[in-house]
């Protein structure tokens, strides 16, 4: 079956900065991003239908099969709602209150209505917020039917010790680990050392790394070849990216190849405990979000100073390079460098010098399509200033 994972269009600006580098469906929740997930319950050819500067790193197929499954980037996949859209026939949409779930071929004549529960994104605080639920449910489908590795002797459990789950090559030596409020799953050669406290749900995947002495509070991901230190509070870090040493972090999102400097602090809760305004791209304006706590939103490639703090809710864009003595602005556009007393442009060549350095330190090319792709969002990323 050849299935192609969608951006629903208004989704997708509501999720920018994360989504000028990937499609909705590459965002990272639990311990999976959305695709992965499809891909686990509902196995198949997969594609993708995304912006057309983003198709070269996210291919679409050559030609779509007349009777090829759309399934929507922003649908936290289950097994229920993959059954739903494998049974759909050819012509039909699977929907969800007003939320197109998927389809069977390029155009739907007909629809049916999903009647189960769903996780739906539609904005950016969606990923931490339904951090919980979605990283407890992947922990118990990447662990079902399997052993854990042995947990030494020198960690101090409290709660069930049989909610904790270590793949092979995971270290960790000398911590305390909680499950009284959610599992603890540490992924393959991830590494706890010791004197870190860890209280779940936390996800740790592949070669994630927490430093000596790191509190982590659930509901927490750490993705690939992240490196934490300090005390971080439901945060979602995609991928590459370190907050390596003391500092807060809370409620909040990190894309790919982020790096907060040590003492860089993020707010989460205004001193007045009001409610949070978030920037919002598609309407270039600060808008309501119900929610009393949101840190930091912020995009790949991005960069703070040590010492550096950021107010509450601040959203920097792509290419950042934040060097304050003061809390910056709330908004910062993408390409910047700079802090309180104000920016300068960031060129594509100085740009690239950085990241290329950035990424070879974890073995990763910055390869010809990756460049077309950042002077692309370099041009995309103008309309959302």
């Amino acid at each position: 079956m050849q299935i192609i994972v969608f951006d629903p269009a208004d989704v997708r600006v509501n999720m920018l900065p994360l989504t000028y580098t990937r499609p909705v469906g590459a965002l990272r929740i639990g311990l999976d991003t959305m695709a992965e997930r499809w891909l686990a319950y509902l196995p198949g050819e997969y594609y993708w239908q995304t912006e057309s500067y983003l198709a070269e790193m996210f291919p679409g197929p050559d030609a779509a099969a007349p009777d090829a499954l759309y399934v929507a980037g922003n649908i936290v996949a289950d097994a229920a709602v993959a059954a739903a859209v494998a049974a759909l026939q050819p012509g039909q949409a699977l929907m969800s209150g007003e939320a197109l779930v998927a389809r069977r071929g390029a155009e739907a004549q007909s629809t049916v209505n999903y009647e189960g529960e769903l996780i739906i994104l539609t904005q950016v605080y969606d990923l931490f917020m339904n951090n919980a639920a979605v990283l407890t449910a992947d922990i118990a489908r990447h662990t079902a039917g399997r052993q854990s590795q042995p947990l030494s002797a020198t960690n101090t459990v409290i709660g069930d010790p049989s909610l904790i789950f270590l793949e092979e090559g995971a270290w960790v030596e000398g911590a305390s680990l909680n499950t009284t409020a959610g599992p603890i799953y540490i992924g393959p050669d991830a590494t706890v050392m010791e004197g870190c406290h860890l209280r779940g749900p936390i996800g740790m995947c592949r070669h994630a790394v927490a430093n000596m002495g790191a509190l982590i509070y659930g509901a927490t991901t750490l993705g690939p070849w992240c490196k934490v230190g300090g005390e971080l509070n439901n945060v979602v870090m995609t991928g590459y990216s370190n907050k390596a040493h003391d500092g807060f972090l809370g409620n909040a999102v990190l894309g790919e190849w982020c790096n907060l400097g040590a003492g860089t602090i993020a707010s989460n809760l205004k001193n007045d405990y009001s409610e949070i305004k978030l920037w919002n791209y598609g309407t270039h304006s600060f808008r309501r979000t119900g929610l009393q706590f949101c840190g930091l939103i912020m995009g790949d490639h991005s960069k703070s100073a040590i010492n550096t703090c950021f107010n509450t809710a601040t959203v920097v864009g792509v290419g950042c390079n934040i060097v304050s003595h003061s809390m910056p602005r709330v908004f910062i556009p993408s390409f910047l460098k700079g802090g309180s007393s104000g920016f300068d442009q960031i060129s594509m060549s100085e740009f690239f010098t950085v990241a290329r350095r950035v990424m070879a330190r974890r073995g990763v090319e910055l390869t010809d399509s990756y460049r077309r792709m950042y002077e692309a969002i370099n041009e995309y990323a103008e309309r959302f200033k």
